[in-house]
C-alpha cells in the first residue's frame, strides 16, 4: 500500500480540506489554530512529555548545508538570557519555531498545530464544533470568509461565503496569517467577537458582532423536494460522511426518489477517502480522482463498492466555498457525465494534505501532492466549472427562495 494512503486506523491521514479552519472555540477556539497568541504560553505541550525528549540539545547533531544552523541556537540563546519577561519556556519557543518552519513553506494549506489546536483540529473533522461556525483562509492575500455553517453563529449573523475580514475587534487584519486571526477569534461560548466585513458591491465596511456558541455540524442532511426528488446537503467530508451517507441512501430507495440533488455549497473539503466512497456510489467502473507528487509519481483513487446510485439523474450544486474534497466529487461526476453541475465555479483548492499526530500531541498538515480529475484537470486556482450558471444573489433573492435548487428541480422534472 502506498504510504500516502489514506487508512482510518493509521495516525497520518489525507485531508483535502480549503484550509481545515473551523473556527471553534470551547477551550480552545477554532479549528486549525494555535494558541491565543500565536506562538505564546497557549502552545504549550498538554501532554506530559517532558520537553527535553521533544527537542534535541545537542546541538552538534544540528547542521545544514545551506544555512548556518547555530544562528538558531543564538538567537534561542538570546532571547532566554535577554528577553524582559523571563522565565521564558523552552516549550514555547521550540512550538513556535516548528510553527515558523512550517511557514516558512508559503503554503496556507500547511500548517504545524502544537499539542492543544491539533486536539482541536482532530474534533473539528468530527463534526465536534464549538465556536463562530465559520470556514476562512486567506485568497489573492485577502482573510476572508470561505463558508459560514448552516445554522451556526456566523450564519445567523449574516456572514457570507466572500466576505473580506478586514478586522477582528477593531485590529486590522492587513498581513495577518490565518492562525493569527483564528487565534484572535476564539473564545468562550457566550463570549462575543466582532469582525470588520468587507463586501462586493457594499461601499463602506460594517462590523458584525458574533456570539460564539457550541455548535453541532451533521455531515449529511436529507429531504424530499416536490416531484419526489432527493435533497442531499453535504456540509463536509468527515469521519461521519460516509455512515451518514449510506443512512441517506437507505431513505432514497425507501421513498423511490426520481432523482437527487447533492448540494456542495459552502463545503470546504474533508476527509480524501470519504470523498472516493461517495463518487463510488455512481461510478462504476474508473478512477474517482489522481494524486500527481513533486517528483511525477501518480496514484490513483479507482472506483468501489456497489454502485447503489448508478443510473440516479443526479444535479450537483456548487459555489465558490465548495472545495477540495467537493470538487473531487462534483469534478469526477462531471467528468463521466453523470451529474449535471449547477452554480458557481468552486474554490479551486487541488492539493492534498497528509495530517500526521506526532508522538507530543502535535500535528502536522503538509501539502503532499496536487489532484487531477478523471480526465486530467488540474483543479488548483482554477476550480469546476458548472455545466449550468447560476449566480447566488442574495439581494435579489426572496426569504426562503434558493435559485440553485429551483433550476435543479427544473433540470431533474424535464
Amino acid at each position: 500500500m502506498d504510504s500516502f494512503s489514506p487508512n482510518k486506523t493509521r495516525a497520518t491521514r489525507y485531508i483535502v480540506s480549503y484550509v481545515g479552519i473551523v473556527l471553534i472555540i470551547c477551550a480552545f477556539g477554532v479549528g486549525v489554530l494555535v494558541g491565543r497568541n500565536s506562538g505564546g504560553a497557549g502552545n504549550s505541550a498538554s501532554t506530559s512529555t517532558p520537553i527535553t525528549q521533544v527537542i534535541n540539545f545537542n546541538r552538534s547533531v544540528n547542521h545544514s548545508d545551506s544555512v548556518e544552523f547555530d544562528q538558531f541556537w543564538d538567537v534561542w540563546d538570546k532571547i532566554k538570557s535577554k528577553y524582559v519577561k523571563q522565565p521564558v519556556k523552552d516549550a514555547d519557543l521550540f512550538y513556535g519555531a516548528m510553527q515558523g518552519m512550517v511557514y516558512g513553506l508559503g503554503d496556507p494549506y500547511s500548517v504545524y498545530f502544537p499539542p492543544k489546536p491539533a486536539e482541536e483540529f482532530n474534533k473539528s473533522l468530527s463534526g465536534e464544533l464549538s465556536g463562530i461556525g465559520a470556514e476562512i483562509g486567506i485568497k489573492q492575500n485577502q482573510l476572508m470568509v470561505i463558508a459560514p455553517l448552516a445554522s451556526s453563529p456566523a450564519a445567523k449573523a449574516g456572514l457570507r461565503p466572500g466576505d473580506k475580514i478586514l478586522a477582528i475587534d477593531k485590529l486590522i487584519t492587513v498581513g495577518m496569517d490565518v492562525n493569527t486571526a483564528v487565534g484572535k477569534i476564539r473564545g468562550p461560548a457566550g463570549t462575543t467577537t466582532t469582525l470588520a466585513i468587507g463586501r462586493d458591491r457594499v461601499v463602506k465596511p460594517f462590523d458584525v458582532t458574533i456570539t460564539r456558541a457550541t455548535i453541532n455540524v451533521p455531515a449529511i442532511t436529507f429531504s424530499l423536494k416536490p416531484g419526489n426528488i432527493a435533497y442531499l446537503r453535504i456540509m463536509q467530508f468527515n469521519e461521519n460522511s460516509i455512515p451518514e451517507f449510506r443512512q441517506a441512501l437507505a431513505l432514497i430507495e425507501a421513498n423511490h426518489a426520481r432523482g437527487l440533488i447533492i448540494d456542495l455549497r459552502n463545503n470546504p473539503g474533508g476527509y480524501l477517502d470519504a470523498a472516493v466512497a461517495l463518487a463510488s456510489e455512481w461510478i462504476q467502473t474508473g478512477t474517482i480522482v489522481s494524486e500527481r507528487f513533486s517528483d511525477g509519481r501518480e496514484n490513483t483513487h479507482e472506483t468501489e463498492g456497489s454502485h447503489r446510485l448508478k443510473g440516479y439523474k443526479t444535479v450537483v450544486l456548487q459555489n465558490g466555498g465548495s472545495a477540495s474534497a467537493s470538487e473531487i466529487l462534483a469534478g469526477a461526476l462531471q467528468d463521466y457525465g453523470l451529474a449535471t453541475v449547477v452554480g458557481e465555479k468552486s474554490f479551486g483548492k487541488g492539493s492534498v494534505q497528509d495530517f500526521e499526530q506526532l508522538p507530543d500531541g502535535s500535528a502536522i498538515k503538509i501539502t503532499v501532492a496536487e489532484w487531477l480529475t478523471p480526465k486530467g484537470k488540474n483543479i488548483n486556482e482554477k476550480g469546476i466549472t458548472p455545466d449550468v450558471e447560476v449566480p447566488e444573489d442574495f439581494e435579489k433573492e426572496a426569504v426562503g427562495q434558493d435559485v440553485m435548487i429551483d433550476k435543479a428541480l427544473e433540470i431533474l422534472k424535464k
